[in-house]
């Protein structure tokens, strides 16, 4: 019988996503033993007799004994030093980002650990399973018009016209802040400020074509609002947008970064955002203004001189904790029912069961099959 860890996210003070009691209501006829560090739910308003309300089979441990479990769950990717904690042969579901993230990638296959990344999870239509294109869009687009609208009240003497919002990026992210935008962000008391200012709201989506035209690009940035970073990129060594082309944009023009790619630096390579120059916002943090520190901890070797307001986070569907947890509890399920009914080797493209193969495509081994390092598809993949 597999014990079953669920460890807490010791990040960022107001990283507080736990799976919730319902969730382990879900898991009590499975034959596992469960497992939850000491204070999971707390800063969610629940307790522990909140959980064990819902499943009988609950312990609670600390931290290292979760993660010396036969299977591993936790949202956000363990530090190192926590994945030593886990032994060969047990597995982690968690996002772990793989076409990102190679020093990770090389940590667990060192440790020999049967890795499912919860972003890679695909059904046979090749679309995520395991996401929160609301939770990501809706939160950043909100933040970014809540900033503009500061800005309109105390910086902006243009003469009254539409908002302009480019979004980079034209896939489930991208579309979806475009909707978003076009409702203000969906915040009533920022619509109210901004109607009086401008003249509604023009989206303009900018697809690879454009955002290689240099010329194209210093007209769209000199009128633009917003400017949303929502792109998917095969190498994330190069940036999109120089920071020289930023300069164009307005004094109160907001720069929003949807993705949740951070500054990493590996001994041949230096991993970039997409836009040069703009900091890595966190829970704790998803507004920089010009000048903030953390302008500081960008590579030396970018520019960032050319500087505006930045709304960024490393986990936006984190800003809405419980609403998110709820979503990705019912997506997680029967993957975690799956995880815990089967082995590792159990799990291939040719499985006749829908689950099994989606979790395969979630796998180390499937990822290095079908990409080459920046992620691209180099094979067909069997559905």
């Amino acid at each position: 019988m597999k014990s079953i860890g669920f460890p807490r996210m010791h990040k960022e003070i107001n990283e507080r996503r736990d799976f919730l009691p319902s969730f382990f209501n879900m898991l009590k006829n499975e034959k596992g033993h469960i497992f939850l560090e000491e204070g999971y739910g707390l800063a969610l308003g629940y307790t522990k007799e909140d959980y064990l309300n819902s499943n009988k089979k609950i312990q609670f441990v600390t931290k290292k004994e979760c993660y010396e479990k036969d299977l591993v769950v936790v949202l956000r990717s363990p530090e190192f030093e926590e994945i030593d904690y886990m032994k060969k042969g047990s597995t982690l579901l968690s996002m772990l980002h793989y076409a990102t993230r190679a020093t990770r990638v090389e940590k667990l296959k060192e440790k020999g650990i049967f890795a499912v990344s919860m972003d890679s999870i695909r059904n046979d239509f090749l679309e995520r399973m395991v996401v929160n294109y609301e939770g990501t869009s809706e939160n950043g687009i909100n933040v970014a018009f809540t900033e503009l609208a500061k800005n309109y009240e105390t910086n902006c003497t243009e003469e009254i016209k539409p908002i302009i919002v480019s979004i980079m990026g034209m896939g489930r992210v991208g579309l979806t802040a475009a909707r978003m935008a076009g409702k203000y962000g969906n915040n009533k008391v920022t619509e109210d400020i901004l109607k009086e200012k401008t003249r509604g709201v023009i989206v303009k989506l900018l697809p690879r074509n454009i955002t290689d035209d240099k010329k194209q690009m210093i007209k769209l940035l000199k009128k633009t609002d917003i400017l949303v970073d929502a792109t998917t990129r095969g190498d994330a060594t190069k940036y999109i947008v120089s920071n020289e082309l930023l300069g164009y944009l307005k004094g109160h023009s907001i720069i929003l970064d949807l993705t949740a790619d951070p500054y990493l630096t590996g001994s041949n390579f230096v991993q970039i955002k997409a836009i040069e120059g703009i900091p890595h916002g966190t829970l704790d943090k998803n507004v920089v203004y010009p000048g903030d520190e953390e302008y500081s901890a960008i590579p030396k070797c970018l520019e960032s001189h050319n500087q505006r307001t930045v709304v960024s986070c490393n986990a936006w569907p984190g800003v809405k904790p419980k609403a998110c947890m709820d979503l990705y509890g019912k997506q997680l399920i029967y993957i975690v029912q799956n995880l815990i009914g089967y082995s590792a080797e159990n799990f291939d493209l040719y499985n006749s069961d829908y689950f099994n193969r989606a979790i395969y495509r979630g796998t180390i081994e499937c990822f290095e099959k079908i990409t080459d390092n920046y992620g691209n598809e180099m094979v067909n993949v069997v559905i």
